[in-house]
C-alpha cells in the first residue's frame, strides 16, 4: 500500500479547520430558515452533541470508552436548574458554575476510573451512569425526584437584558457555546498534549518508563472533559427549560457513546455529527416503524461497527488511500522527468 503524498497530507490536517466552518455554516443556514420548529429541534441537539465531545476527548484521547460522563452532565443540569430557581439567571454565571461542579465529580469519579482500562472501566462507568439516574430519582430536594423540575425561567446574556426565550435566539446562543467550548477543547489537545496522550494510549507501559506520569494525565483528561459535559448540562436547562432522571440516565449515556463511535472518536467535530445522525434516526426515521427505536439504534451500532472502523472521519483517509481523492499532485512524476538520458 503507497504511503499517502504531502497533498494528501495537507489536506487531512486541514480538515480540523474545515469542520468547524462547516458546522458554523450548517448552523448559518438553519438560523435564517423561517421555521421556528427547526430552530428548537436543532438547538435540542446541541447539548448531547457537547455531551458526546465530552465522551470523545476521554475515548478518542485517553482511550477510555465512558458512560459515566452523564454523571457531570446531571450535576452540572441540576445546578443550573437550581440557581435559576433561586433567581440567578445570568446565563455566564450558570454555564461557569456547571463547569467547576462537571470538572469537580469527573475529577472524584476518574480518581477511581482511570486505575482500570478496557472491560472493567467500562463496567466501572456504566455502575456510575446507573447511580447518577438512581440519585437524580430519589433525591428530591435536588432534583424534584421522577417529577423532575419544570418552570425554569430563561437566562439572561447580561443584567437587565430580556431573557433568552425565542427559538432563533437560542438556537444561536446555544451554537456559539457549543462550538466555542469545541473549539477550544480541540486546541488543547494539539500539539505536545496530544503527542503525549497518543503516546500514553498506544503503550502505557511504555510512556511509564521514559517518566511519564500516566495516570495523571488519563485523570486531567477525564476531569477536563467533565467540565465540558457540565457546560452541556447547563445547555440542556437552557434549551429544555425542565429536566427528569430519564434526561440523564442510562439512554442519553449510550446515545453519546454511539455517537462516538458513528462520527470517530478522535475528532470532536465528530462526535457531534454522530449525535445529529443518531437522533434523526431515533426521532424521524423511527416515527415510521414505531415502538422500533431500539432495534434501529442496535442495527445503526453494528453498521458503524463494521462498515465505518474508525467513524465517519475516517472515511477521508480511506477514500484518499485509495486514490478516490486524488489529484494532479498526488499522482507519481512522468516517466521522462525521471529518466537518465543515456550517453550517445
Amino acid at each position: 500500500m503507497s504511503m499517502p503524498t504531502r497533498a494528501t497530507v495537507a489536506r487531512l490536517r486541514s480538515l480540523p479547520v474545515i469542520a468547524p466552518g462547516a458546522a458554523a455554516l450548517a448552523i448559518i443556514v438553519v438560523a435564517v430558515s423561517p421555521n421556528p420548529y427547526l430552530h428548537t429541534t436543532v438547538a435540542r441537539m446541541l447539548p448531547l452533541a457537547l455531551l458526546a465531545v465530552s465522551v470523545a476527548v476521554v475515548a478518542g484521547h485517553a482511550g477510555l470508552p465512558t458512560l459515566g460522563h452523564v454523571a457531570p452532565y446531571a450535576a452540572g443540569a441540576y445546578l443550573t436548574a437550581r440557581l435559576a430557581l433561586a433567581g440567578i439567571d445570568l446565563a455566564v454565571v450558570h454555564l461557569l458554575c456547571a463547569a467547576v461542579i462537571g470538572a469537580a465529580v469527573a475529577g472524584l469519579a476518574g480518581a477511581v476510573l482511570v486505575r482500570y482500562r478496557g472491560t472493567v472501566f467500562l463496567m466501572l462507568s456504566l455502575a456510575v451512569a446507573e447511580l447518577t439516574a438512581i440519585t437524580a430519582g430519589q433525591w428530591r430536594t435536588v432534583s424534584g425526584g421522577t417529577d423532575g423540575l419544570a418552570g425554569i425561567p430563561a437566562p439572561r446574556l447580561l443584567a437587565g437584558m430580556p431573557p433568552l426565550v425565542g427559538d432563533r435566539t437560542v438556537l444561536l446562543y446555544t451554537a456559539t457555546i457549543m462550538l466555542a467550548v469545541t473549539a477550544a477543547a480541540g486546541w488543547s489537545l494539539r500539539g505536545d498534549r496530544r503527542m503525549l496522550f497518543t503516546a500514553a494510549r498506544a503503550n502505557e507501559n511504555r510512556a511509564r518508563a521514559s517518566g511519564h506520569p500516566v495516570y495523571v494525565y488519563l485523570w486531567m483528561v477525564h476531569t477536563a472533559a467533565g467540565s465540558l459535559a457540565g457546560i452541556a448540562g447547563a445547555l440542556l436547562i437552557h434549551t429544555h427549560r425542565w429536566i427528569t432522571p430519564a434526561d440523564v440516565g442510562f439512554g442519553t449515556a449510550a446515545l453519546a457513546l454511539l455517537a462516538v463511535v458513528i462520527g470517530g472518536a478522535r475528532s470532536l467535530t465528530g462526535a457531534a455529527v454522530g449525535v445529529v445522525i443518531v437522533l434523526i434516526v431515533r426521532d424521524v426515521v423511527a416515527v415510521e416503524v414505531p415502538g422500533h427505536a431500539p432495534l434501529l439504534l442496535g442495527a445503526l451500532f453494528v453498521i458503524a461497527v463494521y462498515a465505518l472502523p474508525g467513524g465517519l472521519t475516517a472515511l477521508t483517509a480511506r477514500l484518499s488511500r485509495h486514490r478516490l481523492f486524488a489529484t494532479p499532485h498526488d499522482a507519481p512524476p512522468p516517466a521522462a522527468a525521471t529518466s537518465v538520458r543515456s550517453a550517445p
